[in-house]
């Protein structure tokens, strides 16, 4: 059984270490110029400074107000399959702008930075930053994303992660109807790439057509007082198939995601 949202059981050794550089290439690829690089926090470990970076990708205008979408990966530092598919997918924005216009991206695809480093689940520190949020929380990883999530009051949180028990790819809805309803085709679209997780229970939630409505606490989440409430999405790979796959899966979500809540926003404003 999984430990919670793309996990790796306690039990299990970790995986070896990933290189930072590697994943996060593409976003220093020809697409590069269109993103505004920076570091979101920096924090101390073990003698050395480490960054939370961030890309900010803003889209040509589409006639509403931009729409300003958080994607988030690397919470834990054993699934770099989400750090390689938000690198590529902000790379790709580069070359082609118009896929996300009416939006404001801001990835941070590396938020474990030093778990990413070792190859595990948990940070320097030994906690796992998905049961910390909005828990008054010393990490200073989870200090950091909890100061851009009230700064950036996003519209929209997407949150990457790999589940190496799964049979296929799943996400949480948190039993919102919004939710659920970018969910679906996300899912139905990265399913070209990838099996869905059929199972009735997964995670040790119940599950219908790999959607889970609950979800632990203490994971990535906008704040609390935020209102209204950004729509918030938990996408998940299946960790045991190869890397690129589970990457090109999740970046296809991504961009289903991005053209379904846009449809959704010009039939609300009657656009």
């Amino acid at each position: 059984m999984s430990a919670g949202p793309g996990s790796r059981t306690a039990a299990q050794a970790p995986s070896r270490g990933h290189d930072l550089r590697s994943l996060l290439a593409p976003f220093a690829g020809p697409g590069a110029g269109a993103l505004e690089a920076a570091a979101a926090g920096s924090f101390a470990h073990d003698g050395r400074t480490y960054c939370i970076p961030r890309y900010r990708f803003v889209g040509p205008d589409a006639g509403h107000e931009r729409i300003r979408l958080g994607v988030f990966a690397g919470v834990h530092g054993d699934e770099p399959a989400g750090c390689l598919a938000a690198a590529q997918f902000a790379a790709a924005l580069g070359a082609e702008p118009s896929r996300a216009a009416g939006y404001d991206l801001t990835f941070f695809p590396a938020c474990n930075p030093v778990g990413l480093e070792a190859g595990t689940r948990e940070n320097g520190r030994g906690k796992d930053l998905n049961r910390e949020f909005w828990q008054g929380s010393p990490e200073p990883e989870v200090a950091i994303l909890e100061a851009e999530l009230r700064a950036r009051r996003f519209d929209g949180i997407i949150t990457l992660h790999t589940d190496d028990t799964s049979e296929g790819l799943y996400g949480y809805s948190h039993g919102r109807l919004l939710d659920e309803a970018l969910l679906k085709p996300a899912l139905a679209a990265a399913a070209r790439i990838l099996p869905c997780d059929p199972r009735e229970r997964i995670d040790g939630f119940a599950a219908r057509q790999s959607v889970i409505r609950d979800c632990f606490p203490g994971v990535l989440a906008a704040c609390p007082a935020q209102r209204p409430q950004p729509f918030d999405l938990i996408f998940e790979t299946p960790g045991r198939e190869p890397l690129e796959l589970q990457a090109s899966a999740a970046a296809l979500a991504l961009e289903t995601i991005l053209a379904l809540y846009r449809q959704f926003i010009a039939y609300g404003q009657d656009l």
